[in-house]
């Protein structure tokens, strides 16, 4: 299937390492001019390299972090001056810390709200009026598999990317009338550096090992294994693309059956 992807515009944040990287290198590999977004200069480089090495297509370079309230407008401006316009906008950011109730003063609270829903938020404020002018624009964000099934000693991501799921259905509502869609995935388990730290936090307060704990959570999964992230950029790629143009207000599942809930 031809996913009409060739010479769109395209920006997605957090693409250093992760999720983020393999949802750009596949939109580069499947012809849309990208430009990736990452907090470090020097990640944001080597991913930008390795992308053009394996897709043979050029990376434009946005560095700066989200976090920082004017960035978002940062970041779409230079995107705009490069590329002359944007269809295609995927927010993705690195997960807030592990820690209970107990263990999290305000100011964790406050930096990951401003990490995981705020950035999202003024990214996006910044985009639309060049999405509007576009003629197959759509958003996706990247939240969890915990906005469904709340993961132990999570409670910051399991909170707040809620509120995310919450501003991606509204938006879907709100910009319909332009014909922007959004959507969002909601990834289980991949291998990723974040989970690698995660599985390496559960190691410790257990007292085993990584590939203990990589074993006891696959349990859990259907599919008995963690999602490649390449696996996820596929279904990234289908539904920013045309293919998914009747496609807006969803909130998929690419966890490996994980989520137990019927709905």
């Amino acid at each position: 299937m031809d996913l009409g992807l060739k010479g769109k515009l395209a920006l997605v944040t957090g693409a250093s390492q992760g999720l983020g990287y393999a949802v750009a290198r596949l939109l580069a590999e499947e012809g849309s001019r990208v430009a990736i977004n990452s907090r470090s200069t020097e990640k944001i480089a080597i991913a930008a390299e390795r992308i053009y090495a394996d897709t043979g297509q050029p990376v434009l370079k946005v560095p700066g972090d989200l976090v920082h309230h004017h960035t978002a407008d940062q970041v779409i401006q230079q995107t705009i001056e490069k590329f002359g316009g944007l269809d295609l906008l995927v927010v993705n950011t690195g997960g807030p810390p592990t820690g209970s109730l107990s263990d999290l003063p305000d100011q964790a609270w406050q930096n990951a709200f401003e990490l995981t829903f705020l950035s999202n938020m003024r990214l996006i404020r910044a985009s639309l009026s060049h999405l509007k002018k576009s003629t197959s624009p759509s958003i996706l964000t990247i939240t969890s598999i915990a906005v469904k099934q709340p993961i132990p000693n999570l409670i910051l991501s399991n909170s707040i990317r809620s509120a995310t799921i919450g501003l991606t259905k509204s938006l879907a509502l709100e910009l319909g009338q332009f014909g922007i869609r959004v959507n969002s995935i909601l990834p289980g388990w991949t291998a990723t550096e974040r989970v690698t730290e995660l599985m390496e936090n559960r190691a410790h307060l257990n007292g085993t090992s990584i590939e203990d704990e990589i074993q006891k959570q696959t349990r859990e999964i259907p599919l008995g294994r963690f999602s490649k992230p390449e696996e996820f950029a596929k279904v990234a790629a289908f539904l920013v693309s045309p293919a998914a143009s009747y496609i807006t207000g969803v909130m998929l599942n690419v966890d490996g059956g994980i989520y137990k809930g019927i709905f």
